[in-house]
C-alpha cells in the first residue's frame, strides 16, 4: 500500500481499526544534549567520533605552559577539569542512547517474528490463534482472521497501516540502522574512555609541573 493510502490513527489507548493488526514498533530516537555538549567544547573538535574532541597528550610541560593562555597552572587546571566534565557529560548521553537501542534492538526482532508468522498465514482460512496483553502480566486469548494488513505503533498515540511486506522491509530497515547505530555508540564510548585516560594524565602533569616549580621557587627564596 502506498504512503497515501496510509490511514494515521491518533488516538489515546485506541485500538487499531479495520483489517490490520496492531504491532509495536520500536523507533530510535536521538538526542541533542550530547552534540551541544560537543559545540561547547569548540569549532576545532574533530569531526570523528560523533565530534568527540580528541584530547591531545602533553609530552613537553614547559612548553605547554607558555603557550597564550597558558598563564598560570589553577587557569589550565580548571580548563582541563571543564573539558573532562564535558567528556563526562558526553558519555552520559551516549549510555542512555546504547540502553535505549539494546532494548528496542529485541523488540524490533521480535516484531519481525510475528510478521514473518503472519505472512505464512496471510492465505490461509484457518485463523490465528495468540494472547493479547492487556496489562502487565495479565493476557486474554485472541481468534485473528488471516490478513494482509498490519498497524505499526509508532509512539506518542500514533499507528501506521502497513501492507506485511512493507512493514517487514521497514522494520528490516530500522533493524539494520539500530545494530549499525549500537556499534557506532560503543566505538564511541570507547574513544571517550580514552579521551578521559588522556585528560586525566594532562592534569596530573600540569599539577606535578606546578608543585616541583613551586618547591624550586621556595628552595631559591630560602638560599638567597
Amino acid at each position: 500500500m502506498g504512503g497515501g493510502r496510509r490511514r494515521e490513527l491518533v488516538a489515546a489507548n485506541a485500538p487499531a481499526r479495520g483489517r490490520g493488526l496492531a504491532l509495536k514498533m520500536a523507533a530510535t530516537r536521538g538526542s541533542g544534549d550530547s552534540d551541544s555538549a560537543v559545540a561547547a567544547l569548540g569549532p576545532s573538535a574533530a569531526r570523528k567520533h560523533l565530534g568527540i574532541p580528541e584530547a591531545v597528550f602533553v609530552e613537553d610541560v614547559v612548553a605547554f605552559m607558555k603557550q597564550a593562555g597558558n598563564e598560570t597552572a589553577d587557569l589550565v587546571l580548571r580548563r582541563l577539569d571543564e573539558q573532562y566534565q564535558k567528556y563526562k557529560f558526553m558519555e552520559l548521553n551516549l549510555s542512555q542512547k546504547k540502553r535505549r537501542l539494546k532494548s528496542q534492538i529485541p523488540e524490533i526482532k521480535q516484531t519481525l517474528e510475528i510478521l514473518r508468522h503472519m505472512q505464512k498465514k496471510k492465505d490461509s482460512t484457518d485463523p490465528m490463534e495468540t494472547r493479547f496483553l492487556l496489562a502487565d502480566n495479565l493476557y486474554a486469548k485472541a481468534s485473528i482472521a488471516p490478513t494482509d494488513k498490519v498497524c505499526l505503533w509508532l509512539g506518542a498515540n500514533v499507528m501506521l497501516e502497513y501492507d506485511i511486506d512493507e512493514a517487514q522491509a521497514l522494520l528490516e530497515k530500522n533493524l539494520s540502522t539500530a545494530t549499525r547505530n549500537l556499534e557506532g555508540l560503543e566505538e564511541d564510548l570507547d574513544f571517550l574512555r580514552d579521551q578521559f585516560t588522556t585528560t586525566e594524565v594532562n592534569m596530573a602533569r600540569v599539577y606535578n609541573w606546578d608543585v616541583k616549580r613551586r618547591s624550586s621557587e621556595a628552595a631559591s627564596k630560602n638560599s638567597a
